[in-house]
């Protein structure tokens, strides 16, 4: 015959029941995992905005050279062009915009690495550019500049983007 068991009472390390016998570990326990996760979802927000920033330069740099090659305008009007379409994300004044006559790989050739390579290219003047002559617009700013969190560690990082195209 089946006979029901006596109530009996569990008591659990983890149970509240014993005054003094976990007091404080959640608070412990918090703080030193809290600092590791905000570190973790800042470090996410700053490579997405850093990301982003990237990308708004190259679109930049990619529009204003199609415009460039299109229409005739000058460099300084490119260089304008591509200023406009990046005022949104950040202050196109600190933006280093680079516009050089790249017809040097019209042979083959990589591209320049660093940024003393991009300054050693020969500059253009767009308006007096021969037709189908290669041309590069490059634009480039310090990752310092624009983090959302100073980041001392990455004070040597440079965000660019760059388009090489033909002109018309």
């Amino acid at each position: 015959m089946w006979r029901p068991r006596p109530h009996s009472r569990r008591v659990s390390c983890f149970s509240h029941d014993k005054k003094g016998k976990r007091t404080g570990a959640t608070i412990v326990e918090t703080a030193l995992v809290m600092p590791v996760f905000f570190m973790f979802v800042f470090a996410i927000i700053e490579f997405g905005h850093a990301t982003m920033i990237n990308n708004v330069l190259k679109n930049a740099c990619r529009t204003a050279a199609r415009w460039g090659s299109a229409t005739g305008a000058t460099t300084a009007q490119v260089e304008q062009y591509a200023r406009d379409r990046m005022g949104g994300a950040v202050n196109p004044a600190m933006v280093n915009i680079q516009i050089k006559d790249a017809s040097m790989f019209d042979t083959g050739g990589d591209a320049p690495k660093t940024n003393a390579d991009f300054q050693a290219m020969p500059d253009i003047e767009l308006e007096n550019a021969e037709p189908r002559q290669m041309f590069m617009v490059r634009a480039s700013i310090p990752y310092g500049e624009v983090s959302l969190i100073p980041q001392p560690w990455l004070g040597g990082v440079t965000l660019s983007g760059q388009t090489f195209t033909r002109h018309e």
